[in-house]
Order: structure tokens, then sequence, then C-alpha cells
């Protein structure tokens, strides 16, 4: 039986530690973040693969830096065949993609070399590509930039947002998964060099890249809006307080960028800087709750001709 070590964090990871799991790994640790603390309480909470594992009774390992660190001499003490991450967190040293003898494979949620980096699903949406998918590589010491393994499409619409596009990209991930380990194993996967030259990069969401500027053309407005729900958010300053916009959709008018030119109970439309406009549907105040747009215009008397404000 082939031995592994998965690594991972987030939601994305777990369906493909699930699917390891399933397929009959001996799945000798799970290594992921260490607890951090959640919310307003600050209550300190194990990430969703650490759950996981501990359904199956998996040993779990949580080294706040792998490099120079004594879970590193563990993990490697471990003797695994192959060790597969998803949405870790940390690069891997040297020393530990040198030491399963299968080496270290990673599932990235795109098609290398395009958006390397660690927000993939984010950058795919706001840049509004039509599709993306799965990368299965070989790791290297340099970001995302191992030879490929096997890759997937998956296809993109104007009704995914992150959420919906995390989802398909995590159980294509681990389906791919599942077809290509046993290729793998048996010394049969294809091994192909990435192009450097036609690499792109998704850096993790900057909170200045958040906020809306209705200067630019309502297309881009609205893949920015729908590639940050429903994390972390984009917003837009309205009567000098931040407002949260969940979802809208793309819709048709002109007017001064940021001007409302229409209210109903569909929701508050907002001009951009073409004869596109994006109207809003769901959205959260300042210090409130999330809620459909219709219930903050009945209470807040918002008139034709307001302004959202960027600068």
């Amino acid at each position: 039986m082939t031995s592994v070590i998965f690594m991972g964090t987030p939601d994305f990871s777990v369906p493909v530690l699930q699917r390891v799991i399933a397929d009959g790994y001996e799945v000798k640790a799970v290594v992921t973040q260490p607890d951090r603390p959640v919310g307003r309480k600050k209550i300190l909470t194990p990430p969703p693969v650490k759950k996981e594992a501990l359904k199956s009774d998996l040993k779990v390992i949580q080294p706040e830096k792998l490099s120079g660190s004594a879970e590193l001499d563990e993990i490697i003490a471990l003797d695994a065949d192959l060790i597969i991450t998803a949405a870790f967190g940390q690069l891997l040293p040297k020393k530990l993609l040198e030491a399963p003898k299968l080496g270290c494979i990673n599932v990235h949620a795109s098609l290398l070399p395009e958006l390397r980096g660690g927000a993939p699903i984010h950058h795919a949406i706001i840049r509004g590509y039509d599709r993306t998918g799965i990368t299965i590589m070989y790791m290297a010491e340099k970001l995302d930039a191992g030879d490929i393994i096997s890759q997937r499409e998956v296809s993109i619409t104007d009704e995914d947002h992150v959420g919906t596009l995390h989802d398909k990209l995590s159980e294509t991930g681990a389906d791919l998964l599942s077809e290509t380990l046993p290729l793998l194993i048996e010394g049969k996967a294809e091994r192909t060099e990435q192009n450097h030259e036609q690499a792109t990069y998704a850096w993790n969401i900057k909170r200045e890249e958040e906020k809306i500027d209705w200067n630019r053309p309502g297309r881009d407005v609205f893949n920015q809006i729908r590639g940050l729900y429903p994390w972390p958010t984009a917003y837009t300053i309205f009567r000098d307080k931040p407002l949260k916009i969940q979802q809208a959709r793309l819709s048709k008018g002109s007017g001064a960028p940021g001007e409302i030119i229409h209210v109903s109970d569909e929701g508050i439309l907002f001009a951009a800087a073409d004869d596109e406009a994006v109207l809003v549907t769901e959205l959260q105040p300042s210090g409130k709750k999330k809620m459909p747009a219709a219930d903050f215009l009945r209470g807040s008397n918002i008139g034709i001709g307001e302004k959202a404000q960027y600068e």
C-alpha cells in the first residue's frame, strides 16, 4: 500500500483529503496550519483539514513554520512514499521536497502556468476568465513552477462567484487526483515542463483591491464583486461609510460613475464608466448584517442621483 502525507489547510483541501482516504492510501499524517483565533470573540479554531483528519483518527502535525522546525524532521522521519499538498499555505523546504521516493505533488486551482500563487480562484473571476481549472504538478522550490502531471478545465459563468467556483474546483481536484495517483505510482504519469515565460500570478487579495472604483467599466466592477464574494467582499463608500457589496448583476444604464440611477425591489442600480451598470442585490451596511438591497432601501431613504464615492 502506498503511504502518503497529506498537507492542506482550508475548506478547499477537505474533499481532496477525503478522496485520498476513500481511495485506500495509508495516510501517515496530515500536516496543516496551527489553530487560529476566529471571530470577534477570538475563539481558537482548528483549520478545516484538521477537523476532517480527526474524524478518521489521523495523526495531525501543525507547524507554525516548516523550515528548520522539529516538525519538519518528524515529517521526514515518517518515511512516506508520497507527499500530497492542496492549499497548505507554506512553501516546502528542499529537504522535504527530496524526501519521498515518489516525490511531492500539489493540487493547484488554476491551469498552470496561469495564476500561480495563493488566490487563483479570486483572480480568475476578477480578471474575467471564462475558464480555469485544476493542475496536479510536481512541487519545486519556486512557487507553483513544477512540472505538470495532469490538468482539467472548469468553465466560469456569470452566475459563478468565488464560493461556487471554489466548490467546483475542489471537487474537480479530488476527482483528478484520484485518477492521476495510480498512474504516478505505476510510473506511467506524464511530466510536462511549464512554459515559464507564460506565467501569470494571483497574489493574495490586498485590502485596497476590495474597494470598488466606479470609474471602471461595469463588467470590471461586476467581476470584482463576484470575484470577492463571499470572502473577503468588495465594498464602496456611501454616505461616508463603508458599504459591503455582497451580490450584484450586470445591467444597462448610464450616469456619472457611482451614481444611483434606479432603485426598485430588485435592488440599487449604480452607473459605471460606460453604458453598463451594476445592479446591487445584496449588501451589508457598516455595523449591520448583510441584507437584500430592497431592505436597505426601505430603511435608508435613498434617492436617485446619490453617489458612492471612491476617493
